[in-house]
């Protein structure tokens, strides 16, 4: 028990009332009670399974940190209690992946400019997780975004960045040039993504 509550049940035992404190500690059928509710002792792992049926279970739904805790303290009591379910809270893999930010709009969407160059916009695609052909089990994939033409450059997975820059320029620049700078600037030129094959 902490060392708070070790002090108040020594003065319980000892008191004929079974209360003190003007009434904030008490003790019923050998539960030690605060302020009406149940004390839950100096163990961590019963702690947060107090707060894992709170927060964690099909019926309360991870309701968060504040509801979370209105719920516990309904019943429970333990020094340390609003941290203690803000962390367990804030460590909840399901509230971080799916929790969703408050943040204000992001302002109206502009379309990217439609190309009228051929192979001045271009998109790039890097393809893994392919069934090996032939030695390759990768894509690399560059698409002209006026005309849709493309090139499909086999590879592999381990290919590095520099081996990347090599096989764009033996398989695209060479025969169409560098796409435009202006366009780089403004991030509406290349789209890069890595894809995984299914």
């Amino acid at each position: 028990m902490d060392e708070a509550v070790v002090k108040a049940v020594e003065e319980l035992k000892r008191s004929p009332t079974k209360r003190l404190r003007s009434e904030e500690w008490s003790e019923e059928q050998g539960l030690v009670l605060f302020r009406g509710k149940v004390y839950v002792p100096k163990d961590i792992q019963l702690r947060r399974e107090i707060v894992r049926l709170h927060h964690d279970t099909p019926v309360a739904g991870h309701p968060g940190r504040w509801k979370t805790l209105e719920m516990v303290t309904r019943n429970y009591w333990w020094p340390g209690l609003t941290k203690f379910v803000f962390d367990y809270v804030d460590g909840c893999d399901k509230c971080q992946r799916y929790k969703n930010f408050p943040q204000p709009p992001a302002g109206r969407l502009m379309p990217i400019g439609t190309p009228v160059e051929p192979w001045k916009a271009i998109s790039v695609d890097f393809i893994v997780g392919l069934p090996e052909a032939q030695g390759h089990d990768a894509l690399l994939v560059v698409v002209d975004r006026a005309k849709k033409q493309a090139h499909m450059i086999p590879t592999t997975a381990e290919t590095s960045a520099l081996g990347l820059a090599k096989l764009f320029r033996d398989n695209v620049w060479r025969y169409h040039g560098l796409p435009r700078l202006d366009h780089l600037r403004q991030g509406t030129t290349v789209c890069s993504r890595a894809h995984k094959g299914t």
